[in-house]
Parts: C-alpha cells; structure tokens; sequence
C-alpha cells in the first residue's frame, strides 16, 4: 500500500469552478492520488488532505514555478467561459488572454517544472457549432470553431501540442459539449426552472440530436487520463453515450423533477423562423440543431465508457435543484 508521500501529486486549477469542485470530490474520494487546488482567494473549504496554493489571475505574467513543485500532473479546468451575451468589444482578444496566453504560460512553466502531463479541458466548440443528423464529431474531425471562444481555445491546443514535442511534456485534450449536473448554470438551469413552473414549451417537434456529458462522467474520464498511458499526448471528445433530442431532454428532465411537462409541438422551421426575426439565431441553433459527438476513441484507447446513465445523472440534477432552489 502507498504510503501518502509515494502518491502521484497533481495540481488543478479551476478548483472552485463547476467541473474543479467535482474532480477535488471525486479524487478526494478515491485517495489514489495527492492533490494541490489553485485558488484565488482564501480561505476556501477543502476536504482535509487537499491542500491549497494561492495563486493570481490565469493571465500571461502569472507566477506559478512555487505551485508546481514535485507537482507530475497539471489539470487545467480554469478559462475565461462562454457567455450568451458577451459585453466586452473585442471578444476575441480577452479571451486570448485567458484561455491561449495564460493557459501555454502555465504549460510552458509546467515543463519546465518537470510536470509528466498536461490535461487540457477544451470545448466542443473547437470542432464547431452542430453536426448533420447522424453524423458526429470525432476528435479526429478538421477543427472549425465559429465564435471567439472556440477559436481561443483552438489556439490554446494547438500551442500546447507544439509544446509537447519540444518539450516532451505529455498533453491531454479533452473536449466536453455541455456539462449537467448538480449546481449547473445557465440554460439547463433556465430549463429546468420553466418545467417546475409548468411553463408551456412550444417544443414538442423537435427532432434533433444532441450530445450532452454529466459532470460526473466528465470527471471520471479526466481521472482515468491521470495516468492511463494510451492518454498521452490524445485529443478525446467526452460524453454520456446517449444522445436525446430536445424533446426528449425535456421530457425525461420533467420526470427527474417530478413535473407534467407542456410541450405544443410547433414544428422546427417555424420556430427557427421565428429566431431569426428575434435575433435569437443562436439560441435557436442550441434549442433545433443536432451537435454529436463520438467518445468510441475512448473505449478503444482507454477501455472508458460513461459509469452514469443519462436518466440516473438527471435524476441528480433534479434532485440538487430541488433541494437549492429556494436558497
């Protein structure tokens, strides 16, 4: 048996984000491996054998030779996010900033660190913005970000793998589409407020395809590339295995939450219509369009599949929200 000091020491950033807290539980629980969480602020509730480094802002001029020693394994969940509705007039250049500059001067210092490997946490949107029905993204696939945020971390990844054969630094890439679970943001926890207030949806047509991951499949495939040899310098798509069409989402997140769901099934074209007059193309392309992803390189490479089932990880989902909604 291992003794505390004989365990692999892995550095994440991100600590208090969505994903962060997730990977600190789940590695926590495990106990495979020692952990050191970046923070920007103390102090910061952390189970009692992780240990925090203060650090700065992820930027180009951040200092992290300090965190990183003796440090084998850096996982780097910490970005500047896509918002839907971005306020800044160069988008671009922020989250360059961020997501290129500060991520490859954290690699670059983490190679030089000696750090074994390197784990990436890109988007989905580094392949695109939606597939044609039945046929997915692979992560072999010519990447074709659309929006500032998918270009930002396109560039990130493609610095990091030059890094990687100058350095001989191992990198891992992973690229989610949407992450659900307890806690989520955004339009997964809109959606789920319009379904226990029994808000009718004009969404009852809808014959998409969508990729969705559950947090904690998420992290369970990024523990798994710790130290899985075949991970080593791969760039892997994650997902649940399952793809539901917006209908279905809709229905089976109504029956984790325990509600009638009011679905009016007006068909796509009309609705998409109707965005495009209300400047809400984009919108409308998440709530219409098909985006799939293909996680067979994971079975193959790693002997990964998804543990949690799409209706269980819902079903958690429902049950964090419930629980929250009035706090």
């Amino acid at each position: 048996m291992l003794g505390a000091e004989d365990k692999m020491l892995v550095f994440l950033t991100g600590a208090t984000g969505f994903v962060g807290r997730a990977l600190i539980e789940l590695l926590d629980k495990r106990g495979q491996h020692r952990l050191v969480a970046a923070v920007r602020r103390q102090p910061i509730d952390l189970p009692a054998g992780v240990r925090s480094e203060l650090v700065g802002d992820l930027g180009a001029d951040a200092q992290w030779q300090h965190a990183l020693s003796d440090v084998e394994v850096v996982i780097h969940t910490a970005a500047r996010v896509h918002v839907m509705d971005e306020s800044v007039t160069d988008p671009l250049t922020e989250f360059r900033k961020v997501n290129v500059e500060g991520t490859l001067n954290l690699a670059r210092q983490s190679a030089e660190a000696g750090v074994r490997r390197f784990i990436f946490i890109s988007s989905i949107k580094v392949n695109g913005e939606g597939t044609t029905l039945g046929k997915p993204y692979t992560a072999e696939d010519k990447p074709a970000p659309m929006d500032p945020y998918g270009v930002s971390k396109k560039e990130a990844e493609d610095g990091l793998r030059k890094l990687a054969s100058s350095s001989g630094m191992e990198v891992v890439i992973i690229r989610p589409p949407l992450v659900y679970g307890p806690g989520v943001k955004a339009n997964f926890l809109s959606m789920m407020r319009w379904l226990v207030k029994g808000v009718p949806l004009p969404l009852g047509a809808i014959h998409n395809k969508r990729s969705l991951v559950a947090l904690d499949n998420l992290v369970d495939l990024i523990v798994t590339c710790i130290d899985h040899p075949a991970a080593a310098n791969q760039t892997l798509l994650a997902g649940d295995g399952e793809d539901l069409s917006t209908t279905e989402l809709l229905r089976r997140m109504g029956k984790a939450l325990g509600k009638p769901v009011l679905l009016m099934p007006v068909p796509a074209f009309l609705l998409s219509s109707a965005a495009t007059v209300f400047c809400k193309r984009a919108f409308a392309r998440r709530l219409l369009g098909s985006l799939q992803v293909d996680i067979s390189k994971n079975q193959e490479l790693l002997g990964w599949v998804p543990p949690v089932r799409v209706d269980d990880a819902l079903a958690t989902t429902a049950r964090y929200f419930l629980e929250n909604q009035n706090k």
